[in-house]
Order: structure tokens, then sequence, then C-alpha cells
């Protein structure tokens, strides 16, 4: 018997439902906004167009035809080595995000420039501010511990006109630090998002790189090492588990300057410490949201340490306009 055709789904329904990215690529809409990315657009092994995701260059022509087209971004580019972010599951976190706010005040998503939001780790793509921005109008603070990073960030949002005032971009000058050097003591931010590094060293990240690359290739072909192996931005000392661990300690300090702290945690067994480290600080309230991108499982973790008395009065002065 001849084997049966997989039906691709129309849909990707893991996604949210406000994710632009839920039908699958319409790549004759996208070439039109990006011509340069027709030369990648090729069928896959089911006979849909598609690009080949473990070529680097690929990918960062399709973000850029994306972000075009959905974003209304005329200028994206980042440096040679730099991570070149999945745009739909990016998103998913702004909107998981956005819903949390909107569960906290009154049914309705606080929009507008006067919702601050931090991105620990803003990263060469300036994704997050990007998305957050052009999606509920908020304005951001994007910190990073490289330079080089920080001025792509800062080039992407001067070459949009769009962006232009509404995301400030700032160097961290101590790797430790999360919050100290960013944002001021008598500042207050809504929220506070992280991508932490998933790996506790580069020969984690370049062997794990190399495993999916050559899982996704045919035997005959030549393996291609993804730039995402090459950049501090997917490791560090300790991994995810330590990353997040020392945010939390630091974001006591902050206590009362953000209305909720979150941060993705892409490794399940990291929990039951995340946990007990929030329970140490003495969190207000902690919350987890899983998200589902494909095969893929990852979740937010929230928390807050302000009252319910104190969360009322932060959403009835500073999100009084969206009541």
């Amino acid at each position: 018997m001849r084997p049966i055709k997989k039906e691709q789904q129309k849909e990707k329904s893991k996604l949210h439902p406000r994710n632009k990215n839920r039908e699958r690529y319409d790549f004759k809409l996208l070439i039109e906004r990006s011509p340069e990315l027709a030369p990648y657009v090729k069928p896959n092994m089911h006979g849909d167009d598609s690009v080949d995701f473990t070529d680097p260059k690929a990918v960062k022509i399709l973000n850029k035809a994306l972000l075009m087209n959905q974003y209304g971004i005329s200028y994206w580019d980042i440096p040679e080595g730099y991570l070149y972010p999945p745009i739909p599951v990016r998103a998913d976190y702004i909107h998981h995000i956005a819903d949390f706010l909107c569960r906290n005040n009154y049914g309705k998503i606080p929009k507008g420039s006067h919702i601050k939001c931090l991105d620990i780790g803003v990263g060469a793509s300036c994704i997050y501010p990007i998305i957050g921005n052009q999606d509920y109008g908020w304005s951001f603070i994007g910190s990073d511990i490289d330079s080089i990073a920080i001025e792509s960030a800062n080039r992407i949002m001067d070459s949009n006109p769009s962006l232009q005032g509404k995301v400030e971009c700032k160097l961290q000058p101590n790797s430790k630090d999360y919050f100290y050097g960013i944002i001021r003591k008598d500042e207050l931010i809504d929220l506070s998002i992280c991508n932490p590094p998933f790996y506790a060293s580069a020969k984690d990240a370049e062997a794990s790189t190399l495993k999916k690359t050559l899982k996704n290739q045919d035997n005959n072909a030549e393996p291609i090492l993804s730039v995402e192996a090459q950049n501090h931005e997917l490791w560090c000392d300790g991994g995810e588990e330590k990353f997040v661990r020392n945010m939390i300690l630091q974001s006591k300090k902050f206590a009362s300057n953000c209305f909720c702290f979150s941060t993705l945690v892409s490794k399940e067994s990291n929990l039951k410490s995340i946990y007990l480290v929030l329970e140490q600080v003495e969190a207000y309230g902690v919350e987890t949201i899983p998200m589902g991108q494909g095969n893929k499982i990852s979740r937010i973790v929230l928390w807050t340490f302000l009252s319910t008395e104190e969360q009322n009065k932060w959403k009835n002065t500073r999100w009084k306009s969206m009541k």
C-alpha cells in the first residue's frame, strides 16, 4: 500500500488566539513584501512552500519579511553570530502576559505607552519590544550585557519611525545584575519579561545545536551549525535554573517597583527550585502559564510582591484610563 500523505494543519492551534502566525505562512505575500526571500522558498517533504529552518540566512530573511508584513517594520537586521528569534514563540509570550494583565484589570488589556515593560536580555533583534509596542502600544526598557546587541537594538529602533521614542535600550554594566543599573529605585515598571539562557555552557549549546541540525537534514547533507550556538544568548554559568533563581532573589529588592515580574522557563525540571526560591523571598502571588508550540512545551512563571490592596491601588492609578 502507498503511504498516505499527511495532511498539513492549516492553523497552528497551540499558538495564542491573537498570534498573527496561527495560519501557515503565506509565502506569496511575504515574497511580495520582501523579494529577497524568494530564493529561499522551496517545496518541503509535504510539497508545501517552506524555507530550510537549519539555514540561518533563510531564517533571518523570513523573520524580516514577517516583521514587515505583520508589524509594519521597515528595517530589521542583526549582526552575524546573534540569535534569530522564532517570532511566533516570542509573540505568544507577549500575548499571554497581556492576558494576565487583562485578568488583573477588570477584563481589559492595559494598552498605551504609559504601560512600561522591562525586557531583561533584549538581544540584538529587539523582538519583544517590537511585538509589545506594535500590538499593545507598550513602551519598553531593554537591557543587555552585550554592547553590540544594544547597538543593534537601538539601530532597529532609530530606523523605524513607529518605534522611535517608544523603546529605550540600555547596556547592563554588571553581568550579575538584573535590575540595578537599569531602573531607578523610584521608577515604576508594570511588568518585566525575560527569555533566559537555557544551557550551562557553550559546549552544551553547541552539542544541542548540532544534534538538532543533524536531525533536520538529509543523511547525506553536510551539517550546518546554527549561529545560535556561537553566542552567549543561549548559555550562561549554571544555565536557566541559576539565572532565574538569581533574578528572583534580586527582584525582591525591587518589590514595590514592579506590578509583575515574569520569565520563560523551558525546562520543567527547573520549576521545583524556582518555586522554592519564590517561597523563600515571600512572593505574594505566583502563577504559571503553559505555552505550547508544536511539540515543544514551555511556560511563563509570574510573581508579584504586591498585596491585593497594593495591586488595586496600582491598577486604579496607572491603568485607570483603561477601565
